[in-house]
């Protein structure tokens, strides 16, 4: 059926993401204390596949996750799998604000590659919420001068391949249906982990175990949230939207690890709010995908 374009149905998509991310991030933290990083992806993908086997049921069955465009699952997932990979180990060498902020780079990257290769227009008004967001990350990290953590440079490696992942799957949305871009999202980083996971194999505690759960049901319903969102409006519009994961990370560690809520975290979630509010309320209308292809 037809979809029209909506800033809030993609807001409220959004918020799922948010939600499962920031899970997602904590979850990580506390798995990478006992397990390798490729065990856990690895786990990640077999128990996703587990817990979308029913909407897959719902929707027809494996028939209707038959895909024309091979090559771009497969070269959007490896990008993405490395990107995560790269997410996980920097969780590992550097505190979890930096990789969250450093994460938020994403944005700019995004906005550059969906202007040039999906056609999208990068307004003032996209602009002005990419620049107070980056500003705002900026004024809750407040970076000290002095030599880069290689765990910094990891995480914005990480954020570079997310963010290329994150324009291919726009593109995926306009043909593709939602579950069918996760179900391969799980199957290809599956079979390109299968190796190294074996090899680092151990026996995860009952502990480990909650929280790869845990990761695996944020990770895959978080990616099905945003696929969501990106069939209401633009790369552009969406992706600003998740500033908002900053403010509510430093709020998590405020609250799980009495972590401190200063007056520069209050001031640069503020912006973050602000420049989200100006690009939801002043973004260009959209043309919308023609098709909703998230049931068929």
């Amino acid at each position: 059926m037809d979809r029209t374009p909506s800033k809030p149905m993609a807001a409220l998509w959004m918020a799922g993401w948010l939600a499962l991310m920031l899970i997602m991030a904590i979850a990580g933290r506390e798995t990478t204390r006992e397990l390798n990083v490729f065990q856990i992806m690895e786990m990640r993908s077999i128990f996703g596949l587990l817990m979308l086997y029913p909407l897959i049921r719902l929707n027809g069955g494996f028939a209707t996750m038959k895909t024309s465009r091979p090559l771009q699952h497969i070269g959007r997932n490896l990008i993405h799998y490395a990107a995560q990979l790269g997410w996980f180990f920097a969780l590992t060498l550097i505190p979890l604000g930096q990789v969250v902020s450093i994460e938020f780079t994403m944005p700019i990257w995004t906005a550059i590659l969906a202007a040039s290769f999906l056609g999208e227009r990068v307004t003032v008004w996209k602009i002005s919420a990419i620049v107070l967001g980056i500003i705002g990350v900026i004024v809750i990290v407040r970076p000290a001068a002095g030599e880069i953590n290689p765990g910094q440079l990891i995480a914005l490696g990480a954020a570079v391949g997310l963010s290329i992942s994150l324009a291919m799957m726009k593109s995926l949305t306009r043909t593709e249906k939602t579950l069918a871009i996760i179900f391969w999202m799980l199957v290809i980083q599956g079979a390109a982990g299968f190796l190294p996971s074996l090899y680092v194999w151990r026996w995860p505690s009952a502990y480990a175990w909650g929280w790869i759960v845990v990761i695996a049901f944020c990770g895959t319903f978080s990616h099905y949230c945003m696929a969501r969102a990106m069939l209401y409006a633009d790369a552009t519009v969406v992706v600003p939207m998740d500033f908002l994961r900053v403010p509510l990370t430093a709020a998590a560690g405020w609250l799980i690890y009495s972590e401190r809520l200063d007056r520069f975290t209050v001031l640069g979630a503020a912006l973050i709010l602000t420049g989200n509010l100006l690009n939801l309320k002043a973004a260009d209308p959209v043309p919308a995908p023609a098709i909703d292809r998230a049931t068929g």
